[in-house]
């Protein structure tokens, strides 16, 4: 594979994040070594559409996104976290509540539902988290063959978060077809029947809206031991959370709660296929190196390929200058393979400790709060895997979700 010339690489079109995973390694290597983080300018041909003059800095080494990520006041997250475009504060907090929340406000919403995400509230899941993998790798090992994604990756995270939110298991396929539109909406599969990619997140967006609405209107006169009726009467200082703050919330749970550890999982299995010399060493103990292969595989996959921030005002960071306004997007994904902090990046090491990875986030205000259940889904599902299905195998079938800012697969196919 031939290195790629530093003005080919162009993270803002389209055509970049089609390519294999090798050369997109290779061209964030060469992004790495500059001096300077590159500046992608607008162009209204790129996939994002950004307007000339209007385009974004990209961070990828691991000091630069940690560094913005640790200075909240200097790079913001209020104009949006999730898209490069900015859009209307409404549109960003309901979709997307904490992630693009800045200062005072987030620092309220964020005390108010850290409870439920507290790593000694979160180990109480752990026995339910055990059986569900286990019943969903016996299901998968009992048909044989099939898809890996639809029938453990997918329903692992998506009825953890919908027990915990009070969502009813009625509803799990819902929550699951309209987080897949939000996140997957530059995939030509999820965008069909669909005019444009903001009216397919918007009524996705509503579609949920509405299911939460009336979850919270329920548990307001009949609360339950579930989120919901949690954040409902939560009180802090006298401060409680507005109903579309709860709502807000919820989206962001039950989009980014399934959807992340779906492809984080997806793909701790092909990294394990593909390297069955550290499928071994967990086999062969598995207690020592089952929670150092989740951080590994988090690390080698980042889920989350980037976020964004702005800059709040003219500041320097580490050597460069940047100005009030200016886009950046902290790209994970390349943070995580920085050879400058971790060695052989590339390659998958179970035992990898200790591993800085920040595919949570790299600290900071906004880092994630289910890292922790994160982990122990990761933890529960492959002990099964291992378990139960040692020797499954992949079949030819495998799609990968077309998206620059989800690193995921919709389809595996797989047999025992």
């Amino acid at each position: 594979m031939n290195t790629p010339a530093v003005h080919d690489i162009d993270l803002a079109a389209s055509a970049f994040w089609r390519l294999p995973e090798a050369e997109r390694d290779a061209a964030f290597a060469v992004l790495r070594s500059e001096a300077a983080p590159r500046f992608y300018p607008g162009d209204s041909e790129a996939k994002w559409g950004l307007p000339s003059g209007q385009g974004f800095h990209a961070l990828v080494t691991h000091a630069d996104v940690g560094e913005a990520t640790r200075r909240p006041d200097d790079f913001r997250s209020g104009q949006g976290a999730v898209s490069v475009m900015d859009l209307p504060v409404e549109f960003n907090e309901g979709f997307s509540s904490l992630l693009s929340m800045d200062g005072e406000r987030h620092r309220r919403v964020r005390r108010i539902v850290t409870r439920a995400f507290a790593p000694r509230t979160l180990a109480k899941l752990s026995g339910t988290i055990d059986q569900v993998a286990a019943e969903l790798v016996t299901a998968a090992v009992r048909e044989g063959e099939g898809d890996f994604v639809a029938q453990v990756a997918a329903p692992l995270p998506l009825r953890i978060i919908c027990a915990m939110t009070g969502v009813p298991p009625s509803e799990y396929e819902f929550v699951f077809s309209r987080s897949s539109r939000i996140l997957g909406a530059f995939d030509p599969e999820y965008a069909a029947g669909h005019p444009d990619l903001a009216t397919n997140v918007l009524s996705a967006g509503a579609d949920l809206i509405e299911l939460i609405d009336a979850l919270v209107k329920e548990r307001e006169t009949d609360p339950r031991d579930d989120l919901a009726s949690t954040l409902i009467q939560a009180e802090i200082d006298g401060e409680r959370l507005t109903r579309a703050e709860v709502a807000s919330f919820f989206i962001l749970l039950l989009v980014a709660g399934n959807e992340t550890t779906r492809h984080a999982i997806s793909n701790g299995l092909l990294l394990l296929q593909d390297n069955p010399d550290q499928r071994d060493v967990l086999l062969a103990d598995y207690d020592r190196y089952g929670g150092t292969a989740a951080e590994e595989i988090v690390r080698l996959t980042s889920p989350t390929v980037w976020m964004r921030r702005t800059v709040s005002r003219d500041c320097e960071l580490n050597g460069n200058r940047y100005a009030e306004g200016d886009r950046m997007l902290l790209f994970y994904w390349s943070a995580n393979r920085d050879e400058s902090v971790f060695a052989d990046p590339t390659r998958f090491d179970v035992t990898r400790d200790p591993n800085p990875h920040v595919g949570y986030g790299a600290g900071g205000p906004h880092h994630c709060l289910g890292a922790f259940l994160a982990r122990i889904e990761l933890v529960a599902v492959f002990r099964e895997l291992l378990r139960q299905a040692p020797g499954l195998q992949l079949t030819g079938e495998r799609a990968r979700l077309e998206s620059s800012f989800v690193n995921g697969y919709k389809r595996i196919g797989y047999r025992v």
